[in-house]
């Protein structure tokens, strides 16, 4: 086809015509129209747009259409609601969605519109013009995605913290850190806390025109902030700093700064340990400076006196105990007499447990006069209870350092127990008792003139207060005077205060101590009821005098005797209840470990037997007081035992092929106990198949399990030795060679320590290329850290060569 030549205007007009009147079929089924061209030609030329309509189209993809919701034969295909674009309401004309618009995605601060300031400060001032919407504009807005109705029902709100707050939640702007603070450093973290409290280093300012106080503040922000939040090596940079120049500071814009970041709620411990390193440091170097801000110091740093925290409270006492160094005696004295007679009893307890501090940093006999006085004020009562409460805490706190000052603090608070106020009779009764217990065993002369009234007061009261008295008169209890207090303990048993049962728990164990009790009053006033009492299933659910529970049983058995004691309990070791069945267990191990088996005859020796294996078979969890106990029972009754050996043997045989690890493992304990007791017995065809059981096991692949299969294997080797040993040592000692690769330290010890008794006692029955090899594998285990393994490998090693 010639290109330069232009066909002639009526040959393109017919092909026009020829195409608009038929109809081309596409190859899927769907017919279409080529539109009949109605432009008319004039100037004999064909119009451009008539021309392009006339010549033949581009084939459209299927994917290029958009379905109709009605087919050509009037059905309405299935389609997906992701092929659909959402309907606009009917009310509502369609608008385009803006991304900006308000109330789209406002929760989320970068898709959120922006106002008309923030896009004043961006745009320039000038070129543009602000063009108003036409009118009847309305964007559309969509509700938030998890959009709550609106109700007059009242509810709960999260009140807001602050208007900063608020005006950042209305804006839909979370609270951004800052990263970089001028003057400060590199810290490791910044808290949103932190900002309330450093507001003022945030922002980078002119510090020429600061005034001098202002410019001190500064700086002991930017170094607080450094301590609390900065790296280690900045931190003790700061941490010099502050106390280099803490005079230069001065004590009250240090203690504005770092007292309120102490009360934070949201404190963690490492910051408060590093704030309490502060004020330690400052109140070195500021000494008498300090004495303007001891009540603020104090309002903060008592409630750690308190707190749950065994740390907190060890850090209070510190503080404290410097800032009476720092501020004398005297000062102290006169910033917290108000709060000794306050009407809280918060406030008095912190206070009394400051003076307490008080008195041992700056030693008893200065603040004797000061107590005394305070324990026969006659204007409140709760100064007394105050002044005895500081006695109380004094000798709790200070141990057996009370012993010279003793008779002192006796003296101070003996009247308390005549008072006309039953607090102040209870709390002597306390004072009396912590005295007691911190002076025991020495001392006792000191408590003469208080015992009189402790005896009358036993009778009278009831409740607290005889507990109270009850634990007093069981440090101090005279040799003669047990007797008594029994009377008044039995009648007592049966109470449902928890703190009187662990009191009365307590005085029957120092009671049963005494030499006025006998073992003939033991068995037939005391045990009866004590049984009755506390040897209930319900005891062995309580955490607070389950221990209580057995040491005084303990102690009634020094007295009475393991007959009489194992004789009463030792059908509880079949109780249905497990914890239960624990508590006994615990309680027949630690006597008959302190008092032996002698007194057991051979009936309650079948009992014992037949319940130490009932309980060992039924523990659901394997706890090691059984594991102890039927290993100290088997171990205290020795070759005794050798009739219930096979059933024993049985049991361990078939805890050892148990699918529980857990179980393998106490299997395999109890046989390293009781190696030598099987021994004993003359039982080596027992300890034989022991061992062919044991040596099967070694494929074992929990490794603590493993640990206690190959220590009983060594523990059978031990007594069997070596020419007996079966499996031989020949078989033995190659399975071990693997086993040395286990990186399991308690794996690796059990190992070596086997390899090492075969070394010393059996090293001829294995062939010296085996030994060889052991010594090549030893070689890697001096590089472990455990010096243990160091001494054990290279014992072994010196051994073998």
């Amino acid at each position: 086809m010639d290109l330069d030549k232009t066909p002639p205007h009526a040959e393109i007009q017919e092909a026009a015509k020829e195409l608009a009147g038929t109809k081309r079929k596409r190859r899927w089924g769907v017919e279409t129209e080529v539109k009949e061209n109605k432009a008319e030609v004039k100037g004999g030329e064909w119009p451009k747009e008539a021309f392009e309509e006339a010549a033949p189209k581009k084939r459209r993809s299927r994917w290029d259409t958009t379905p109709a919701n009605v087919n050509a034969a009037g059905e309405t295909p299935k389609t997906s609601r992701w092929d659909l674009a959402p309907a606009a309401a009917p009310d509502t004309p369609m608008q385009p969605i803006i991304m900006n618009a308000p109330g789209f995605m406002h929760e989320d601060k970068h898709n959120r519109y922006l106002t008309d300031e923030e896009l004043e400060a961006i745009l320039p001032a000038a070129g543009y013009t602000i063009v108003t919407p036409p009118p009847g504009y309305a964007p559309l807005v969509r509700p938030p995605k998890f959009a709550t109705p609106t109700s007059d029902v009242g509810g709960f709100q999260i009140q807001e913290s602050s208007d900063a707050a608020a005006a950042a939640a209305a804006a839909g702007l979370a609270p951004e850190l800052p990263t970089e603070i001028p003057g400060v450093g590199s810290l490791a973290f910044f808290k949103a806390e932190d900002a309330q409290y450093f507001a003022k280093i945030l922002k980078e300012e002119d510090e020429t025109e600061l005034s001098v106080d202002e410019m001190k503040e500064r700086k002991i922000m930017r170094l607080l902030l450094k301590i609390k939040n900065g790296t280690p090596p900045v931190r003790k940079t700061a941490l010099r700093q502050i106390t280099d120049k803490a005079r230069e500071f001065g004590a009250g814009p240090l203690f504005d700064k770092i007292l309120p970041l102490l009360m934070e709620r949201t404190l963690e411990d490492q910051e408060r340990h590093l704030l309490v390193k502060v004020i330690d440091r400052v109140l070195y170097k500021l000494d008498d400076l300090v004495r303007p801000y001891v009540h603020k110091i104090l309002v903060v740093i008592e409630p750690l006196l308190i707190d749950k925290d065994y740390y907190a409270r060890v850090e209070g006492r510190e503080i404290i105990s410097n800032l009476s160094k720092a501020a004398c005696l005297a000062h102290m004295i006169s910033t917290m007499r108000p709060d000794i007679d306050h009407a809280d009893e918060y406030v008095r307890n912190t206070t009394a447990r400051a003076f307490s501090v008080v008195a041992s940093a700056l030693g008893i006999p200065s603040l004797l006069p000061f107590l005394k006085a305070v324990c026969r004020s006659k204007k409140f009562w709760q100064a007394r209870h105050t002044g005895i409460r500081i006695v109380q805490q004094i000798a709790i706190m200070m141990g057996c350092a009370v012993l010279p000052h003793l008779r002192n603090l006796v003296d101070c608070i003996a009247h308390g127990l005549q008072d006309e106020q039953q607090k102040v009779r209870t709390m002597t009764a306390l004072g009396l008792a912590a005295l007691a217990e911190a002076a025991a065993p020495y001392g006792i002369e000191s408590f003469d003139n208080v015992l009189k009234p402790l005896w009358v007061g036993i009778r009278l009261h009831r409740g607290k207060s005889l507990a109270a008295f009850l634990k007093a008169i069981g440090f101090i209890l005279p040799p003669d005077g047990s007797r008594e207090v029994t009377i008044i303990l039995i009648r007592d048993f049966q109470t449902s205060d928890e703190e009187m049962k662990k009191i009365v728990l307590k005085v029957v164990q120092q009671c049963a101590a005494t030499e006025g009790v006998t073992p003939q009053y033991i068995k037939q006033d005391i045990l009866p009821d004590f049984f009755k009492a506390f040897w209930v299933r319900r005891m062995a659910l309580d955490r607070r005098n389950y221990r209580q529970v057995v040491e005084t049983t303990v102690e009634l058995a020094q007295k009475s005797g393991v007959a009489e004691i194992v004789g009463r309990i030792v059908n509880e070791l079949k109780d249905e209840a497990e914890p239960y069945r624990k508590m006994v267990m615990k309680t027949i191990t630690k006597v008959v470990a302190s008092l032996g088996t002698s007194d057991i005859d051979e009936r309650l020796e079948v009992r014992l037997v037949d319940g130490i294996i009932y309980a060992f078979q039924e523990q659901t969890t394997e706890d090691q007081v059984m594991l102890d106990g039927f290993s100290t029972i088997v171990n205290a009754l020795g070759i005794r035992v050798k009739p219930y050996l096979t059933q024993i043997v049985s049991t361990i045989l078939w805890r050892l092929n148990n699918k529980s690890a857990k179980v393998r493992q106490q299997a395999a304990d109890l046989t390293t106990r009781l190696a030598v007791v099987i021994k004993q017995c003359g039982e080596d065809q027992l300890l034989n198949k022991l061992g062919l059981v044991l040596f099967e096991q070694l494929g074992e692949e929990y490794p603590d399990t493993l640990g206690s299969i190959i220590a009983a294997e060594g523990a059978i080797a031990n007594v069997v030795g070596m020419t007996q040993m079966n499996p031989p040592v020949k078989d033995l000692l190659p399975r071990m060679i693997p086993i040395l690769r286990n990186r399991h330290e308690k794996v690796q010890e059990a190992t070596i320590n086997l390899i090492g008794r075969i070394a010393d006692c059996g090293a001829e029955f294995v062939p010296a290329r085996e030994w060889m090899r052991i010594c090549f594998e030893l070689l890697d285990l001096l590089h472990q850290e455990k010096p243990c393994l160091h001494k054990v490998s290279s014992e072994v090693i010196y051994k073998t060569s």
